[in-house]
């Protein structure tokens, strides 16, 4: 039994997507992928069979149908198997695909081969368990921002990363130029895996600084204030966040913040405001929305 796993699978609406992974995070699962199929996804995740019977799954389905019918949403279709441990770390790497983002980035998968002839700044990228590979529209919007933000004297530039997953999102900025980027998160596999991204773009280490942890960490962390935040989690999460972000800025730095639905747009606007922060940009794919923000 210790060599089998539960696959979990959610077919379901796009805007679902990052509220299925968040449930299946708290769930205990230890990895998860996402598959897009048109205006819908099919999200994955895996968890050891010891860690969960039946009427947990059936609980966990049921949370899941819930949250889709408090956004307005068709109910996902949720269903599991046992799989062998052998088959989950490797299966759904077929799926994906080297792919280009924003004007300046090709995301390529570690085990691909390094494309020859582009002029795109290539990122090799191995997200492990931790979540963050470029699929998800929040990720290309995040992306999309940090090309702009970091188009004019990069090399100036230092950034903090707040939930950096897979460390995308800061291996990103310094491969436009940044100076430096600190990155905290709450789950260790999302440390490993953004130390292993940082070798496997052939950074130096000292540009990109992580560890485990949230704000209360990042601020030890920073020599001094920081010129831009990155954060692409959860709306909620972000709402919370907002008011502690103080001590980690500048009057003149800036922020890209996703993982927001379009409809939750408007209360972490407000927090912002109330906050010092004005939100100069909303850039929107699907139903996901990335606010473009700076110092009052």
């Amino acid at each position: 039994m210790s060599n089998s796993w539960w696959e979990i699978q959610v077919l379901c609406d796009a805007a679902l997507e990052e509220t299925a992974i968040w449930r299946f995070d708290n769930f205990g699962c230890k990895g998860a992928s996402s598959q897009s199929q048109g205006s819908s996804c099919l999200v994955s995740a895996y968890l050891p069979q010891q860690q969960a019977q039946l009427l947990d799954l059936s609980a966990l389905s049921l949370l899941l149908k819930q949250d889709a019918l408090c956004m307005n949403l068709p109910a996902p279709i949720v269903q599991w198997q046992i799989i062998d441990e052998e088959d989950w770390s490797s299966s759904w790497k077929s799926y994906w695909k080297p792919q280009e983002l924003g004007d300046r980035f090709l995301i390529n998968p570690a085990w691909l081969p390094v494309p020859e002839k582009t002029d795109r700044i290539v990122m090799q990228l191995e997200p492990g368990v931790a979540f963050g590979t470029g699929d998800h529209a929040t990720t290309q919007l995040c992306l999309e921002a940090l090309e702009m933000r970091l188009s004019v004297d990069p090399q100036t530039v230092t950034i903090a990363d707040i939930g950096c997953g897979s460390g995308i999102l800061s291996v990103g900025a310094l491969l436009l130029g940044a100076k430096k980027a600190y990155a905290v998160d709450t789950d260790p596999l999302a440390v490993k895996a953004t130390h292993e991204n940082v070798e496997l773009n052939h950074l130096d280490p000292a540009r990109l600084v992580v560890d485990q942890g949230s704000v209360t960490r990042l601020q030890e962390m920073i020599e001094e204030p920081v010129d831009g935040l990155v954060c692409n989690i959860l709306a909620e999460v972000i709402i919370d966040l907002i008011p502690q972000w103080t001590p980690l800025i500048k009057p003149s730095s800036w922020g890209i913040l996703s993982g927001i639905l379009l409809e939750q747009a408007k209360p972490v606007a407000d927090t912002l405001e109330a906050n010092g922060w004005i939100v100069a940009a909303l850039w929107k794919r699907g139903d996901w929305c990335c606010l473009n923000v700076r110092r009052s």
